[in-house]
């Protein structure tokens, strides 16, 4: 990385300024406990720098172990308080925010001289809302005997809660009588709120404008991005910089966000809040009850047309204009059962936007805009109206949902964020792929032009502290053989590590399977994924001598467990992207269009990024050992399967379990 415009005096001066933080006398060493000499956070810390300094981009792959936190937080902070200007720092998962929070934002305030404000920055969902909370005091609606004990314990925490953050307390995720009463924008009264001054949202907006630094995740940020022309419903305060650690996220992330939603659950919370309404007119509150009904039943009807459509086991299904309308040989367009169902839908929503626009009630303005906002991303979503989209449906659990979403988001990302903000960084552990940027620079909209590039090394040692075992003659992936193949070499591998393993898996279907064919055959206690939130299985692993955890997508990033409790991963599959997934699939056919192809493009680029993560879980610490297992013969036998060799750590490899034995047995 030799573009920076910078001249010799002042390189030297950075290069000070960073040996008197990070050297082996500087003022971390002076205060970590654990500190460690890491030339590769060095290098990083200096590139951070530089890039506020030149007010550009820097794009980092920082390897596990490089410190890459206070690698660019100290540069934040200083950039921030020499330059007067607001920074962003936004996380991909919640671990990572918590790590900041709790662990290196104090540390920092505690050692450094200059003192700097830090704001954290939630999802307005998190937080409850005091006006719903008040109004849902006075029209108790529960759907069970638990939700009457939610609500009170949750009324008797929010009166003397500082940030009315739903974390605070103990409650099951996704609890119905949650959405009725958290402060998100869609039913925000803003400004004419009777709560609005005591309001935690305003209350985290205004700790937000008097910080220096504003800690969020991926997806508030561009939710924000999204909204930043509308002054309603923006939450972030306005920054000069964004830092985005876990980079390799936000294509997807930015691409929900700058796409649009509609399902049966919003419709649903509509009418209900609809209902909730104190009218005084009878007339006019039986017509909006008698429509309120009439909409519910249609919305049923449109729904289960549009996923009895077609005969599908997956959850995520490509649609197409043609699933609203059928055109015959003449050319007349006429509508399909699905389309019928939505245009009796449609108008009866019209029906009750003018009845609503007709009362002269307060919490009218944000019920009509989210009418508004339903009706007008599903006409978008039925007459696939942009070319530049693609759009599918989706169900999970008792939720059924019509998504659009761009098929590419690197001009958006260029035209809203890079184009407008002067200095963004974003680093992770795996951004590159077969030793090149080559991947990310076509996705998210860069070159060498408008950003600088740096691969800074792992710190840890993986040649001594991991050995890659690929098990000779295993069958195709797709082979009838290999689930049965792929368990022997599971449970010997147990054997040999006693448990302490993760076992991640590419799919549901795969990880229980191998679950249910694995478990019986050892005598290590087992937990799989889904059997209880995600959070208290970790813990559980962690707490739980010799167990073994088969786990999907969510576990093979963010998750951090030392020592010996995790000394195995083994990996099913190459984690190529779905096929049939819609989102993949139009990106897939948007590269081929434009002569590329797609497979070698984003299929074996993404499949590497993922591959690293799910590799990253294993050394966390220049401490731990094992073994990681790719249970995938195509990493041998496939030409592609070099790039992935080539990207990952460079450790020891063998076909051969006494290799394993005697690596872990040399500790």
């Amino acid at each position: 990385m030799d573009n920076f415009n910078v001249t010799k005096e002042q390189a030297d001066l950075i290069a000070q300024e960073i040996e008197k933080i990070f050297g082996p006398e500087g003022l971390i060493a002076t205060h970590h406990e654990q500190y460690e000499y890491r030339p590769s956070q060095i290098e990083m810390a200096k590139a951070v720098l530089r890039t506020f300094e030149e007010e550009k981009h820097l794009v980092v792959e920082a390897g596990t172990g490089t410190g890459k936190t206070l690698a660019y937080l100290i540069p934040a902070i200083a950039a921030a308080l020499t330059k007067n200007m607001r920074i962003v720092i936004s996380t991909g998962t919640k671990n990572l925010q918590d790590q900041l929070m709790e662990k290196d934002i104090p540390f920092l305030q505690q050692i450094l001289k200059r003192k700097f404000k830090v704001a954290y920055m939630k999802g307005r969902g998190n937080y409850v809302c005091l006006y719903r909370l008040k109004k849902a005091s006075t029209q108790p609606s529960f759907e069970s005997m638990e939700d009457v004990d939610y609500f009170r314990r949750i009324k008797e925490w929010a009166y003397g809660s500082e940030t009315g953050d739903i974390a605070e307390l103990n409650m099951p995720e996704n609890m119905p009588l949650w959405s009725r009463i958290n402060a998100r924008s869609e039913i925000c009264l803003g400004q004419s709120c009777p709560n609005f001054d005591e309001c935690f949202i305003t209350k985290m907006r205004n700790k937000a404008e008097e910080a220096d630094i504003v800690i969020v995740n991926h997806h508030l940020f561009f939710a924000d991005l999204s909204l930043r022309d509308n002054d309603y419903a923006k939450v972030l305060p306005d920054y000069g910089a964004v830092i985005f650690d876990e980079a390799h996220l936000i294509e997807d992330i930015a691409s929900e966000y700058f796409g649009c939603k509609v399902s049966n659950h919003q419709i649903e919370e509509l009418i209900r809040d609809i209902e909730f309404l104190t009218i005084d007119d009878v007339d006019k509150s039986r017509e909006l009850e008698n429509l309120s009904t009439k909409i519910l039943n249609l919305s049923e009807d449109f729904w289960e047309r549009l996923w009895g459509s077609a005969s599908f086991d997956e959850s995520r299904i490509a649609i197409t204009a043609e699933t609203f309308f059928s055109i015959d040989e003449a050319g007349n367009r006429s509508l399909t059962p699905v389309g019928e169902a939505y245009f009796l839908l449609d108008n009866e929503l019209a029906r009750l936007e003018k009845r609503l626009s007709e009362l002269e009630l307060g919490e009218t303005e944000s019920l009509l805009r989210r009418l508004s906002s339903i009706r007008q991303n599903l006409a978008l979503i039925s007459t696939q109206a942009k070319n530049d989209m693609v759009y599918w449906v989706e169900r999970y659990s008792r939720t059924i949902a019509l998504n659009a979403a761009p098929t590419d988001v690197s001009l958006i990302l260029q035209e809203r964020l890079f184009s407008k903000v002067k200095t963004v960084v974003l680093t992770s552990a795996t951004l590159s792929s077969n030793g090149n940027f080559d991947f990310i620079k076509q996705r998210f909209g860069l070159n060498s032009n408008d950003a600088d590039f740096l691969m800074a090394p792992s710190s840890f040692d993986y040649e001594k502290q991991a050995i890659l075992y690929l098990p000779a003659r295993m069958p195709d992936p797709r082979s009838p053989d290999y689930f049965e193949r792929a368990v022997e070499e599971i449970v010997k591998l147990l054997e040999i590590t006693k448990g302490h393993a993760f076992v991640l898996c590419t799919s549901n279907q795969s990880m229980n399977k191998l679950y249910e064919m694995v478990r019986p055959r050892i005598n290590f206690p087992c937990l799989v994924q889904g059997s209880m939130m995600r959070a208290a299985l970790l813990e559980k692993f962690k707490e739980t001598p010799n167990a073994v955890l088969f786990a999907t997508s969510s576990f093979w990033q963010g998750v951090d467990v030392r020592g010996e409790q995790l000394s195995c991963v083994i990996i099913d599959k190459l984690p190529f992207p779905v096929p049939t997934d819609p989102l993949f699939s139009a990106r897939a056919n948007s590269i081929e269009k434009n002569g590329g192809d797609p497979f070698y493009e984003y299929s074996v680029p993404q499949a590497i990024i993922t591959l690293k993560q799910g590799i990253g879980r294993l050394i966390r610490s220049k401490d731990d050992k094992g073994v990681i297992a790719i249970l995938d013969a195509r990493i041998l036998t496939k030409p592609y399967g070099r790039k992935f060799l080539q990207s990952l750590p460079k450790m020891k490899i063998t076909s051969k379990l006494k290799d394993v034995e005697e690596f872990l047995a040399s500790f």
